[in-house]
Formats: C-alpha cells, structure tokens, sequence
C-alpha cells in the first residue's frame, strides 16, 4: 500500500507540475532594419497571448538565409521578403535546382520599399549612374540583395558594370558615411532607423526610380509594386521619391502544429496594436494585406484563421 500511495503522489505531482512553454526561435535580420524589431513584437505578442509559447527574435543575415533555417527546422518562424519566399516555394531564381516546397505562410506583414540610397553631393541621380561606382547590393543572403540585383538586371546593369559590396544595413550606412561606398541598397519598411542615423550626420540622397524603370522590374519580377516613399521619410527628403517595394511574409515549416500556428495567427491579428507601438510598418499587418499579397500556400493554422473571419483567400493560397 505504501508504494501504491508513493506513486499516486508522484503521478499527482506531474500533473500538477507546470508545463515547460515552448520556446519560438524567429528569424528576422540585422539590427539595422525593420525585421529585427518587428520579429521582437511578435515574440512579445506570443509572450503574452499564446499559451504554452514563447517566441524570441534572432538576429540574421534575412530573406534567403530564413527560408533556409525554416526549411532546417532551425528556427520556427521567420520572416522573408515575397520574391525570396515565391523563388524558394517554387525554384526559382536564387533557388534553382533546390526548391524548398515545404515552407508555409502566417501572414504578409508590411511592404518593403527599395530604398537606393547616396549622398547629396554623389552626383548620382539615377540607377544608370551606379556604372562604375562601388555599391552595396545588401547583406549576403539577404533579400535586399535579391531584389537589387532583379531590379538592376531588369534595367540592364549587371554586377560586372559596378562593383558590388555585400554588406548588411549598418555596414551600408557606414561606408557611405565614411565614402568607402558611392551607394546602398535598402529593402526595408521606412523608416528605417539605419537611414535616419546617417541622414541626421550626412545629406543624402534617395536614388528615384522612373515609371519605365519600375515596369521593366515588375514585367521580371511580379510580386513587385510601384511605391512613394513620402516626403519628410528621411532627414533632408523634401520631394516624394517614386521606387517599388515588396511584401514580406511571415513563414513557418509545414509540419509546425497547425493548432500553434492558428493560435499565432490569431493572437497578431488581434493585437497588431502592441506591434504598431514598436514600429508604423505595422499599420500594414493586416488580414486584407496578407490576402492581397501572399504568393504562396497559407499554413493550414493560418487559413482556418482567415476563413473563420471570411477573408477571401486566392486559390493559390490555398494547398
């Protein structure tokens, strides 16, 4: 009998032990840009309205390196820009002969603007003018890299007409600072606060786009959209500056638990106001936004969300 009621009392005090909350890694990107903080609301927003969750922001090199994390199941969530997120679901691009089909969207969660950034007195007044000139195309494994690289191609200027640094948004800010570098390419939700640092001690300049440049990247790239980067963005931007910009998107594993996903889904939705207080991109986070953007399937935790609360979700959205 003593040994019976020992294990009753042991049984008794594992159901009453709490349990162990599982801990989200998310990738976003470097401290310099909007994924960082953004992935660090997110995890707050888990902290506070998923049960048995946390989450945690990791810092990375971006787009193409998250997919790859989520692919390995080495990281839970990740953001990514919607050409890196459409070329890996399907091969394509940077991803050729290495599809990675088992990525699933939560969300589309604000627009990414390219922002091709100079000093004032550069004398760098188009995307033509970077012939010859040293400029950074990004981070690598970046999605800034990914989308400099279509943009410029589409307009005819590959990498053997300048020469390309690969350095993440603090690096770029710096070398321009510095004149290491003539330019820097930014995709990125504005403002970002690496731009806004380095206008407060240099004059820059954003590099615009113009109508035929922008359509030539679009008829290459779909998922790109022409973008106005609003005056008074930036210290010493006193004109709109016309540019494209791309969704970014929330991605996970498909085998992640759907129940967790929708959980997660549910909990930004309904609290995308703690996000907004830790940046405006998030003004963006919407289920209207994520519907009209997505590229790829949804996860299933993710749809049952979207169709509880009757979004019109496209059929490629959909498995």
């Amino acid at each position: 009998m003593t040994y019976r009621f020992a294990a009753l009392a042991t049984a008794a005090a594992l159901l009453a032990a709490p349990v162990q909350a599982q801990d989200l890694s998310i990738a976003t990107g470097g401290t310099g840009g909007v994924y960082f903080p953004y992935g660090g609301g997110v995890g707050e927003v888990i902290n506070r309205h998923v049960d048995g969750a946390t989450g945690s922001a990791e810092v990375t090199g971006a787009s193409v390196e998250n997919v790859a994390l989520v692919s390995r199941m080495d990281s839970d969530l990740a953001l990514a820009l919607a050409d890196t997120v459409y070329q890996a679901f399907h091969g394509e691009g940077a991803f050729e002969g290495r599809q990675v089909d088992e990525i699933r969207a939560l969300m589309s969660i604000y627009p990414n603007a390219v922002q091709i950034v100079t000093l004032a007195d550069s004398g760098i007044e188009s995307i033509a003018d970077l012939r010859g000139q040293r400029v950074s195309v990004g981070a690598p494994g970046s999605g800034t890299e990914v989308s400099a690289q279509t943009l410029l191609e589409a307009n005819g200027i590959t990498y053997d007409d300048f020469t390309p640094e690969r350095l993440n948004f603090n690096e770029t800010a710096d070398a321009l600072r510095d004149g290491d570098i003539a330019a820097g390419f930014w995709s990125v939700g504005p403002p970002t606060s690496s731009i806004m640092n380095l206008a407060t001690t240099r004059d820059i300049r954003i590099i615009p786009m113009s109508e035929e440049e922008i359509a030539n990247a679009i008829a290459v790239e779909p998922t790109f959209a022409a973008y106005t980067l609003r005056a008074g963005t930036y210290d010493g931007q006193d004109e709109d500056v016309l540019t494209i910009s791309t969704p970014n998107v929330m991605i996970a594993h498909e085998d992640m638990d759907e129940d967790l996903v929708y959980n997660i889904v549910r909990a930004i939705y309904e609290n995308v106001d703690e996000l907004i207080a830790i940046h405006p991109a998030a003004n963006d986070t919407t289920v209207e936004f994520s519907v009209a953007s997505t590229p790829i399937p949804f996860h299933p935790g993710a749809l049952r969300y979207l169709d509880e609360v009757g979004a019109e979700v496209q059929d490629h959205q959909r498995e």
